[in-house]
């Protein structure tokens, strides 16, 4: 799955010569240029008497074709960008294909939609080494599930992406095609709170690349906002979409029940991917049992230490 970026150990990045990266980036980009249209054609397909449909359509569209590209490439990993850049797509296909909502709430949800699509995107591209590369988390996946490579891909590793993104982007739907409430407080406090997301994650990750340059084996990242909390760039995901949420509920207050995506997101962060990380961080970081005593899990330690 595609999420905030972890620190890596000293062989989760092998060595990759320019043309190898240069290449896959190029199959990247083409496997977009087709996957991202494909799901927004469905999505139109569907149209807008069914948003909901549409959305799950066009997310499901898109997942199909990259799926079947991930088996004949033989890596997951040509899905990871999937996670950020689908969501900005389709929130630019709602906020299009519905007029009749109020078009501010509609189009500032797609600039924190692209503002934070982009950063996420861009941060993935920076540290991918290519094709001959896969994610680890994939990998111990592949291990552990007693099940074919090729099935826990499609189940693991594209399908429960799959649901819980679209899960999260039920706001999406009100937000675009809600017309009984106008722009107001709510939605400037919704747009405020997946900045604070963006932001966090966007220093999370300077911090982490700083510290990959120079790190030594087994140290531990205990810099920046990484000494106030041990998974800062998590928690700035987990806000993002939170913050999608309230715009739902700016649109329309009954469309509390939207907030499953964000609680969704919460969930697998806290049950999946920290306490992966935190496991993997304390096999290979001796220094990882103080850091853990001092360092809160989750919200940042805001007074010194």
């Amino acid at each position: 799955m595609h999420a905030p970026s972890v620190p890596k150990g000293n062989n989760d990045v092998m060595s990759s010569t320019p043309r190898s990266r240069t290449r896959s980036f190029a199959l990247i980009v083409l496997l977009y240029a087709i996957a991202v249209p494909l799901g927004i054609v469905a999505a139109g397909l569907i149209g807008t008497d069914s948003p909901i449909l549409a959305l799950i359509g066009g997310y499901g569209a898109s997942v199909v074709f990259l799926y079947i590209a991930s088996q004949i490439v033989g890596n997951g990993s040509t899905f990871d960008a999937w996670w950020s850049v689908m969501p900005p797509a389709i929130a630019i296909w709602f906020a299009i294909a519905n007029d009749a909502s109020d078009g501010t709430r509609r189009w500032l949800v797609v600039a924190c939609a692209l503002a934070w699509g982009i950063r996420l995107t861009a941060n993935w591209s920076i540290g991918w080494p290519g094709l001959h590369h896969e994610d680890w988390r994939y990998q111990k996946l592949y291990r552990d599930t007693p099940m074919p490579r090729w099935l826990v891909s499609l189940t693991s590793v594209h399908l429960f992406p799959l649901v819980v993104v679209t899960l999260g982007s039920l706001p999406m739907v009100a937000a675009a095609t809600s017309t009984g409430r106008s722009f107001g407080a709510l939605d400037v406090i919704a747009a405020a709170v997946t900045v604070l997301g963006t932001g966090l994650e966007h220093f999370a990750d300077v911090d982490l690349r700083r510290f990959n340059r120079t790190k030594q084996p087994g140290d531990v990242l205990d810099i920046g906002l990484w000494s106030r909390s041990r998974h800062p760039n998590y928690l700035g995901e987990m806000l993002w979409w939170w913050g999608l949420f309230l715009f739902a509920v700016a649109a329309d207050p009954g469309s509390w029940w939207m907030g499953i995506g964000a609680l969704a997101m919460t969930i697998m962060f806290l049950t999946a991917s920290i306490p992966m990380a935190e496991k993997r961080s304390a096999e290979r970081r001796p220094g990882w049992a103080e850091y853990t005593a001092r360092t809160p899990l989750l919200i940042p330690r805001l007074g010194r230490r």
